[in-house]
């Protein structure tokens, strides 16, 4: 199974775009900081990841503030010209 559920916030986010076929796209990046335990230590956690929105969603999504928090779902997948992993969003919801 390939599902992501990330707290985070929106770092950055590009102009509302559409693909060829007409779907609405928004590229953006997400920030997430937080504290877990491994191995029996607390360890700080600070992550930064491209995602990427299609369709409702990412016509939503542009409509939300840079540096709110919210909780997304969605999946992990490498761009055909790409080397590191992109979230997919597939919804979200205020954290």
């Amino acid at each position: 199974m390939n599902q992501l559920v990330l707290n985070a916030s929106i770092a950055e986010a590009s102009a509302l775009r559409y693909t060829p076929a007409g779907l609405p796209a928004l590229d953006f990046r997400l920030e997430h900081e937080s504290e877990v335990s491994e191995a029996g230590q607390l360890r700080q956690v600070k992550v930064a990841i491209k995602a990427v929105a299609f369709g409702s969603v990412a016509e939503t999504l542009r409509q939300q503030a840079i540096g709110s928090n919210w909780c997304f779902t969605g999946f992990l997948a490498t761009p055909r010209n790409g080397k590191h992993p992109v979230l997919h969003i597939q919804s979200f919801q205020q954290s």
